[in-house]
């Protein structure tokens, strides 16, 4: 016998049990490709006609570009002439074949380019060696003390059975990587002797660093070379003179090391002051203080403004020709003073810029990884 009870349980399971709604039935998905433009590309109207825009420029643009520097460009010569490329309507990419060595080193000796190539060689490869965290260790410092040896017995000589080669006669690529490179080492810890120098509680400290990192910062890096090549040898006892190139180094690191001092400021100022309580706290003094706390939280934080200013020295190295140096730029500008090849100028600085943004996009790309090795974003 089938009780009331029994019928409004099966009732009250059968109101349970959901009918399949149409609703919930999932769209089709579209191709991806085709999806992601649809959302991106054509989700309204504006970005629909910027997009038929867009693609209306590349199409006018794109297919002349590749017909000029791939397709009728002229690739190399016999003659060690030109002829062939007046002869053709595109690029004439010969010009880095003929004048590849001007260009890359400057009017450091034709018979002795061996030694500055092997020494951009050297430090490319020590850069890429660095930049592994597990290579982090004390035996990396030992070997860039090697290479940095190494390379100034290359680019110098005079011992070992190497011709000395001045400082005058260096140029090109290894120039520009050495000033980069140095200015860059040289200012960063200037850079955050300044920073903590002007948080300093010492009213005669901060000043200091506070109106020398203004100075710096109110002024273009060509007026700070020019009073290094100019008006500072003014200033120094007769017959005493100091080597240009030392010269635009120690500019090139003063100014770079004011703008670094105010991205590694920022930095301190994120660090919140309990962590500073807690060293204070457990008996640290100052500098160890900043040393195992404070810094390295900072400096994790300001990864992208240390690396941007990293890409800008390099970049401002080009201003080293108003001392007489011939770096990448003004070599590349050498190399085009031959008439039968001054037509081609603009295939010239098109290679000095590829050059240029393989190592700042490198630099970039870099920055971007450690920062995720060192997990300083937040992902939301």
């Amino acid at each position: 016998m089938i009780k009331p009870e029994d019928d409004i349980h099966a009732a009250t399971a059968a109101a349970d049990v959901e009918e399949p709604s149409s609703a919930v039935v999932p769209s089709p998905v579209l191709w991806k490709p085709l999806g992601w433009a649809k959302s991106n590309l054509f989700d309204s109207v504006p970005n629909t006609v910027l997009t038929l825009l867009a693609l209306f420029l590349l199409w006018e643009t794109v297919p002349p570009l590749l017909n000029w520097g791939l397709l009728q460009a002229t690739w190399g010569v016999a003659d060690g002439t030109a002829a062939a490329c007046r002869e053709s309507a595109g690029a004439c990419w010969a010009l880095m074949g003929e004048k590849n060595r001007l260009m890359l080193f400057g009017v450091y000796p034709y018979d002795q380019h061996w030694r500055p190539l092997l020494a951009t060689c050297i430090v490319i490869a020590m850069l890429a060696t660095s930049a592994p965290r597990r290579f982090w260790r004390r035996e990396l410092g030992y070997a860039w003390l090697a290479a940095i040896v190494v390379v100034a017995w290359l680019m110098w000589g005079g011992i070992l059975g190497l011709p000395y080669v001045e400082t005058g006669l260096w140029g090109g690529l290894p120039l520009t990587l050495g000033l980069a490179l140095l200015g860059i080492v040289l200012a960063f810890p200037l850079s955050i002797l300044l920073a903590l120098g002007r948080r300093s509680n010492l009213p005669a400290i901060k000043a200091i660093c506070t109106g020398y990192i203004e100075l710096v910062r109110g002024v273009p890096l060509v007026s700070v070379l020019f009073m290094a090549s100019v008006m500072f040898p003014l200033f120094l006892p007769e017959g005493v003179s100091i080597d240009k190139l030392l010269r635009a180094l120690v500019g090139i690191t003063l100014f770079t090391a004011a703008y670094l001092a105010e991205a590694v400021r920022g930095g301190l100022q994120a660090i919140p002051r309990g962590q500073e309580e807690a060293a204070d706290a457990l008996g640290l003094p100052y500098w160890r203080k900043m040393r195992l706390i404070v810094l390295p939280q900072a400096l994790r934080l300001v990864i992208p403004p240390i690396v941007n200013q990293f890409i800008s020295c390099f970049k401002d190295t080009s201003l080293v020709t108003i001392v007489g140096l011939y770096d990448l730029l003004a070599a590349s500008k050498a190399a085009l003073a031959d008439p039968e090849w001054r037509p081609y100028f603009v295939e010239g600085y098109i290679i000095a810029a590829i050059i240029y943004w393989v190592f700042c996009f490198s630099m970039s790309r870099y920055s971007q990884w450690l920062e995720r090795q060192l997990a300083t974003g937040h992902r939301r």
